[in-house]
């Protein structure tokens, strides 16, 4: 069988901010190519907005709608590769979902892996204020994203968002295969009118750290410090416990709240804030830890930092939205409403059942999410969709 070649499309997410989505197209990359796939990258970083000419800064505002050199320089990769399938990840800012046409001009059927809600909400989470929000499901124009200021909050660039989902609309319904991370987003993609034979599901994975070390002590919360990841919900509940009486909780990221954290660690003896954290901080962190929490308000779909505890052998404390009751899955954690008082009531009985769930937090991730697992499925996926698709593969 004639081996696959596949260009990978994602708008990498400022690096400052870690991002899950990040990792996962970083990890697929290369589990495709030790699965023998030819793969070409083709990624554009928002930290290299500043650096831009200033022609194409000009333009920068209208680049989620068409993105003019990033459809000349892959036109250019296309002609010359003359691949087999375009997966697109994320194409905000700098790609816009206009790479979809530009690869079906060229003949090549696109394969998405649909992260968020983006297609629909312009910030792409259904989270606004500090609660969930869906007030511009099913409008032709997200005018109420408009009026919250929901992208970047900017009136004037939440319009220009509202706008490219309005334009790009048709563009969406032609991709040739949505990969849904979860049940959820299937859904979520039906309701936006793509049938059933166009979506896939397949979750993401990581690949294998190895055996896991002894388990540490206490809670690990890695997260973006902003307010739909739930710190603020986790401080709550921890201060329903006398100081001391969980075991440390160490908190890794940054944003806007970190002052909280911050605030929180000079409060007590227990919480400690270690800051940005790179990935072998990360994991180093994971070791010293019981139990990783995910506590986001959002529906999370996928959050990364679960797969990592999993495969890290680490059982994971989470809040029942989005992915996370598919993630941990009844078996590899705990999983309770996003409330401080239910949350609060968890933090003792996950503490004492840590070392009972560990190996089993360790033998779902490789059940259900290795790389042995998962990549086969994605390979699938492509040649199915290259065999049976209406575009034509030159």
């Amino acid at each position: 069988m004639k081996s696959v070649k596949v260009v990978v499309a994602h708008n990498r997410y400022r690096e400052a901010i870690p991002s899950g989505e990040n990792v996962i197209v970083d990890t697929e990359i290369a589990q495709l190519r030790a699965a023998g796939v030819g793969v070409l990258p083709f990624q554009r970083s928002s930290d290299s907005i500043g650096d831009l000419p200033a022609a194409e800064k000009a333009l920068l505002p209208l680049s989620p709608i068409y993105g003019r050199a990033a459809q000349r320089d892959l036109s250019q990769l296309l002609e010359a590769e003359r691949p087999d399938v375009l997966h697109l990840h994320n194409p905000y800012p700098l790609l816009s979902p206009w790479v979809v046409r530009t690869a079906h001009a060229h003949g090549v059927p696109v394969v998405q892996t649909v992260h968020n809600y983006r297609q629909v909400c312009s910030s792409g989470l259904y989270f606004r204020d500090g609660h969930n929000c869906q007030d511009c499901r099913g409008k032709l124009i997200g005018w109420p994203a408009v009026r919250h200021r929901c992208y970047r909050g900017s009136a004037a660039q939440s319009a220009l968002m509202a706008t490219t989902l309005a334009v790009h609309r048709p563009t969406w319904r032609s991709v040739d295969r949505f990969i849904a991370l979860t049940d959820g987003i299937a859904a979520h993609l039906r309701d936006y009118g793509i049938p059933d034979e166009r979506i896939v599901v397949k979750p993401n994975g990581l690949p294998d750290p190895g055996e896991s070390a002894p388990l540490g002590e206490g809670f690990l919360y890695g997260a973006r410090l902003s307010p739909e990841k739930g710190l603020g919900l986790l401080l709550d509940a921890w201060r329903q416990h006398p100081d001391g009486s969980l075991g440390p909780l160490r908190i890794a990221g940054d944003g806007e709240l970190r002052p909280l954290a911050e605030a929180a660690a000079a409060e007590r003896s227990d919480v400690h804030y270690l800051g940005v954290l790179d990935r072998e901080g990360m994991r180093e962190a994971r070791d010293a830890a019981a139990v990783v929490i995910a506590v986001p308000t959002w529906n999370d779909v996928l959050p990364t930092v679960i797969l990592e505890a999993m495969a890290s052998g680490r059982p994971v404390l989470g809040t029942a939205v989005g992915g996370i009751p598919y993630l941990v899955g009844g078996e590899a954690g705990w999983v309770v409403e996003p409330d401080p008082s239910a949350l609060a009531a968890a933090l003792p009985i996950a503490r004492a059942e840590a070392a009972v769930l560990a190996p089993a937090a360790r033998a779902r991730y490789l059940r259900h999410f290795h790389p042995d697992v998962l990549t086969p499925r994605l390979i699938e996926i492509y040649t199915t969709l290259t065999a049976n698709s209406d575009h034509s593969i030159r």
